[in-house]
């Protein structure tokens, strides 16, 4: 399948793994697009959440400071589409794999990175991506049968990626 997806229940988990697989596919002379997620902590609070666009930035703080008694989303809307429209000038130059930090509510509910992934798979470009419990149904509607789970699991992620031929082409 040409679209895979990790979920873990350890906080950070998926951003710290897909930032390493990122790493070791660049190395690798991979063509990567797409978003990886750093959280930089805010001590008691909710941690800054920032993504870098692939292949080589910018870096994008997707979180809004709302204080520290606000309950309610964090996510900078305007930044997240910024980081949308970064990643599609990258796909443009050529990717072997588009890497998402997450397909979120904002996915689910049609917007985000939603139309890229689409874009991706419709030019036969992998996806892989982290999905939360909240979320999978909602990506599981939209990816109708296409996707696979794949271990929240550096060697796992690798030998998906294997799996697709992209070895011969990526050294």
């Amino acid at each position: 399948m040409k679209i895979a997806y990790i979920s873990s229940a350890d906080r950070g988990g998926t951003d710290r793994l897909l930032e390493q697989f990122a790493e070791r596919l660049q190395a690798r002379g991979a063509r990567l697009c797409g978003i990886v997620q750093t959280n930089t902590d805010c001590g008691p609070g909710p941690c800054d959440m920032d993504v870098r666009v692939l292949p080589d930035g910018p870096i994008i703080r997707i979180s809004q400071s709302l204080g520290p008694q606000a309950r309610g989303c964090r996510l900078d809307t305007s930044a997240l589409e910024h980081s949308v429209a970064a990643t599609e000038n990258s796909f443009d130059a050529g990717a072997d794999l588009l890497i998402l930090n997450k397909f979120g509510k904002h996915e689910a509910d049609g917007r985000g990175f939603r139309t890229m992934i689409a874009r991706a798979i419709s030019e036969d470009v992998p996806v892989l991506l982290a999905v939360n419990g909240l979320n999978l149904p909602a990506f599981e509607a939209f990816a109708d049968g296409m996707a696979r789970r794949v271990d929240a699991d550096l060697e796992a992620l690798t030998a998906w990626f294997e799996s697709l031929g992209a070895t011969d082409e990526v050294a």
